[in-house]
């Protein structure tokens, strides 16, 4: 069973997700702030991480940049989802490290299950 770490502070779009997640047999991990979800990442091991970058604490960039710094946890893909729609915010979460950035008003939540399911399927 492939784990997922969801870090999102938005309570009502983090269970969505969660829901989603668990219908398609997902394990799932979650934390509603960047220093938590630093922590869960190392301590929970997942197979992908789903990040906003507007968290409270430290930012979804800088969790991004200490993910990737961390030789425990710099290969495990992560994708932004986030309400930041601006290029520079797209070209720097994907310098960081982000395998893809995902708008959420673009994306309905069984669009972002399809493109974690793609992401794993590699």
């Amino acid at each position: 069973m492939k784990k997922i770490l969801i870090i999102e502070d938005d309570k009502f779009l983090r269970e969505l997700i969660v829901q989603k997640l668990g219908k398609e047999g997902y394990e799932i991990v979650e934390a509603a702030e960047g220093e938590d979800g630093l922590k869960k990442l190392r301590e929970s091991n997942p197979d992908l991480v789903l990040l906003d970058l507007i968290l409270p604490g430290i930012d979804g960039f800088e969790v991004l940049k200490q993910a990737k710094a961390d030789t425990q946890t710099a290969s495990t893909p992560v994708i932004i989802l986030s309400n930041l729609g601006q290029k520079d915010d797209v070209d720097k979460g994907l310098e960081l490290g982000a395998i893809d950035y995902l708008i959420k008003a673009h994306f309905t939540p069984g669009e972002i299950v399809e493109k974690i399911a793609g992401v794993l399927a590699k």
